[in-house]
């Protein structure tokens, strides 16, 4: 046998060896890390939590998921960077917490189209090639349906927040800075010491969760109407999303419908629950005229898309394209 012929020899068996080897490690059972942005056992924590639960238990010896727990594994405003590097891998969180890492992300809470269609007409898909490229991935919505709201101490009458302090998130900065509201970003388990001091003077939130995080105790009025559309998500690291094998890939799209199926209960069930345990709370709604509402909510959308294509110029355009009619 020539050195030639022997060399092929040995690298096609090397070649064989490598593809037996290849083979049952796609199957291996993979585990994976995840952390929340919120604080475990709360409102938008439980759903997550239960899908933790429902993949560790139908998928032994394919995926597991290392749930370290919420904000305290790692703070809220933090876990984007964490999901970028693949410090984790996937975390429950808002793209109002990723804004940072992904601008365009927040083009989810300003459509106006709702989800199943966004899957449909392709807007999700262009929207994690976006993210990708900042290193994340979409991979399931856990939160949709349910509007945020302006809550305060302090009553107003018409859409103007001048003179007060209002803790804000990513995806309403601009939006109430328009309204002329001095902005801070404050993480939400500090919220109920800022209101208790009078750091600020409300806050915006959706209409479900202050109960868990202790802020009706602290709070006067809700402003009616609501604005935007609540948007919670499971994000994957796009690193760690990739490096799955076909066989945990697929184990995790089938959960999908599932997870998402959830959301049905916020909007159907648990937002009439909270609007009545507010009112039982002392919480006033301060309804805005027609008028008035009709003015803030076209505020909150001009703003909204503005600070996408601040953020995203590249992007915002298309997105908006996609997500709005």
């Amino acid at each position: 046998m020539t050195n030639l012929v022997r060399r092929h020899a040995v690298l096609g068996a090397l070649g064989l060896a490598a593809a037996m080897l290849a083979a049952p490690a796609s199957a291996q059972e993979v585990t994976l890390k995840a952390v929340n942005a919120f604080q475990e056992g709360t409102y938008y924590a439980r759903n997550f939590e239960r899908f933790v639960k429902k993949v560790n238990e139908e998928g032994k010896g394919v995926l597991q998921i290392n749930y370290l727990g919420g904000p305290k594994a790692i703070p809220t405003m933090e876990q984007g960077a964490a999901l970028r590097n693949s410090v984790v891998d996937l975390a429950n969180t808002t793209t109002s917490f990723l804004g940072g890492v992904s601008p365009e992300s927040l083009s989810l809470n300003y459509a106006t189209i709702a989800w199943a269609e966004l899957r449909k007409n392709g807007a999700v898909d262009y929207l994690n090639k976006a993210m990708g490229e900042k290193g994340l991935y979409y991979y399931a919505r856990t939160g949709d349906g349910v509007p945020y709201h302006i809550y305060l101490n302090k009553k107003i009458d018409k859409a103007d927040l001048s003179g007060l302090k209002i803790r804000i998130a990513p995806i309403y900065r601009e939006f109430f800075t328009r309204l002329g509201a001095t902005v801070l970003q404050v993480a939400p388990g500090e919220v109920y010491t800022a209101l208790d001091r009078g750091v600020v003077d409300g806050y915006g939130w959706p209409l479900l969760g202050i109960f868990d995080l202790g802020w009706h105790e602290k709070t006067k009025f809700r402003v009616d109407p609501g604005f935007y559309n609540i948007e919670l998500g499971v994000v994957f690291s796009a690193k760690s999303w990739n490096a799955l094998g076909a066989a945990q890939r697929d184990f995790l799209n089938k959960q999908v419908a599932w997870l998402e199926g959830l959301n049905a209960d916020m909007a159907t069930k648990d937002a009439p629950i909270d609007i009545k345990r507010q009112a039982d709370a002392g919480i006033q709604v301060i309804k805005l005229s027609d008028a008035e509402g009709k003015r803030m909510l076209q505020i909150a959308h001009d703003a909204g898309w503005a600070q996408v294509a601040a953020g995203s110029p590249q992007h915002a355009a298309k997105l908006r394209e996609l997500m709005t009619r």
